[in-house]
């Protein structure tokens, strides 16, 4: 029996959707809009400002103690 179509019996509008589908769940960026995303502390906020010398090892350390210390009123 010959069966006359292509692809496999499947119409070529499947094999679009199907690539589509599973481009979608493998190749695209994880950080999709409306996704939930663990939002960085203040703490490494100010990490990443020391590391790329936004500002100096005293202003960092200023604003550690200041961090930890509404931190700990908080408690």
């Amino acid at each position: 029996m010959y069966c006359n179509t292509y692809f496999v019996g499947m119409h070529w509008v499947w094999w679009i959707v199907w690539i589509f589908l599973l481009f979608w769940i493998f190749a695209l960026p994880y950080n999709i809009p409306g996704q939930r995303m663990r939002r960085d502390s203040p703490l490494d906020i100010l990490k990443r400002r020391l590391a790329s010398g936004d500002i100096t090892s005293e202003e960092y350390n200023e604003m550690k103690k200041l961090l930890e210390d509404d931190l700990a009123k908080k408690d």
